[in-house]
């Protein structure tokens, strides 16, 4: 009656996607791990050690998009989503840190929407970044960055976002901008 050849390959196909899913689970947490490392190297101006961490992160991307391309509904693991939107965060930081040059949306492994959101993520290490330069007197860096911040905040702003992590996310980037031009009226003050 039950055709069980087809079904033990229901099976295997099965067993194989819940094998795959674990080690994109696994190499996510390696992904975000070293991503959040790379921003912290980079707050401690440690480029050497943050372009290594960016390198780790980048070498499990290629290794999970290589398992998502046989199997592309592996792409729905959402820890993988989140790995990504770390790995953005982490190479706006360290492209602005280093650089002053902020990645495109086509040099990173990215969707658009995991893009987006590790941008608005960016502008709050952008408010760190902020307070470390006041306090170091620093403080044309802190206009820099507040102009940074404020032309995310605009484009951000002028987007058409649903209810979701997106626009919870965009919300945030005023409230950076908020701590920031705070920073920048106490220093006014103090002149």
């Amino acid at each position: 009656m039950l055709n069980t050849k087809e079904l033990n390959k229901i099976k295997n196909d099965m067993d194989l996607f819940d094998k795959q899913r674990e080690s994109i689970i696994l190499l996510s947490r390696i992904i975000l791990k070293a991503s959040k490392s790379a921003i912290y190297s980079t707050h401690r101006t440690e480029f050497q050690k943050a372009k290594k961490q960016i390198s780790e992160a980048e070498i499990n991307i290629t290794k999970a998009e290589k398992m998502i391309k046989k199997i592309p509904e592996l792409r729905k693991v959402g820890i993988y989503s989140s790995a990504l939107e770390e790995y953005a965060e982490a190479k706006f930081f360290y492209g602005y840190v280093k650089d002053k040059k902020l990645p495109k949306v086509s040099e990173l492994a990215t969707n658009a929407e995991e893009y987006l959101r590790g941008l608005c993520d960016f502008t709050g290490e952008m408010g760190r970044l902020a307070v470390i330069s006041a306090t170091n007197k620093k403080f044309k860096e802190v206009k820099a960055i507040r102009d940074v911040v404020e032309e995310v905040f605009g484009v951000i702003s002028s987007m058409d976002l649903r209810n979701g992590e997106l626009r919870k996310k965009s919300d945030a980037i005023k409230w950076n901008l908020k701590k920031i031009e705070d920073i920048l009226y106490d220093i006014s003050m103090k002149k």
